[in-house]
Order: C-alpha cells, then structure tokens, then sequence
C-alpha cells in the first residue's frame, strides 16, 4: 500500500489552484468534472501521481465556503484488491462503511473504511 492523497473541499476552485500552485509551488497535475453530481477535482502536487502523494481539491459547485470541521474529505490508500482487501478488513472487525464498487457516476473501483477515530480512508484500486 502506498498513500495516493488528501482531498480538501474548497469554496472557490481559482482561489485554491492559485494559492497552492502561485505561492506555494506544487503543480496542477489533472483535472475532471462531473456535470451529474455538480463537482470538479483538481488534482495538485510536486511530483507525478504515480510516485508522489498529491492534493485532490474537490469544488461542490453550489456549495462556496465549509466550516473547518466539515473541510477534511479523506486519506487515500492504493491497493491491488479492493474487494479483498474490504473483505479482510471486516474480518478484522473494521467499519468499512461503503463497500467495494465504482465510483458514483465513474467506473474507478472505490470503498471507503473509518480508522477507530472516524476518519475517513478511501481505497482505490491500483490494478
């Protein structure tokens, strides 16, 4: 397993993209919107996806601003199997709280688990 990214909603998409790529830095690596659910993800870091953990930045189209609290979106995790890998997980007594599938409106193969302080960690398969 490898850590993928973390994804932060943000308010204002231009803002974000201008304050991580103008004052500190990172690259804007790809982008993709979903007119069906009303999103976009930016996808921003220092390096390629496929050696470096990267910042997704997901703008809710009508939703412009998020209380701290409701902010942090979740931890990414590649893994080869997510389908075994959620089957052992609940073997071991984890809340895998949204099973193995694709994604809403995508054909990437996605579930999601809550570590015991109830963060959110997405596992997306690699294979």
């Amino acid at each position: 397993m490898r850590l993928l990214h973390t994804m932060l909603r943000v308010g204002n998409l231009d803002r974000s993209l201008a304050f991580y790529t103008e004052l500190l830095g990172m690259k804007l690596l790809r982008t993709s919107e979903n007119e069906q659910y009303r999103y976009t993800l930016a996808f921003i870091g220092y390096g390629d996806e496929d050696s470096n953990t990267v910042l997704e930045l997901t703008h809710n189209w009508d939703q412009d601003s998020y209380d701290m609290g409701t902010a942090y979106g979740h931890i990414a995790l590649g893994v080869d199997d997510v389908y075994q890998v959620c089957t052992q997980l609940k073997t071991q007594g984890a809340d895998v709280y949204r099973d193995a599938g694709p994604v809403k409106g995508g054909t990437t193969v996605i579930a999601f688990v809550r570590d015991p302080d109830g963060y959110a960690i997405e596992l997306i398969q690699t294979k």
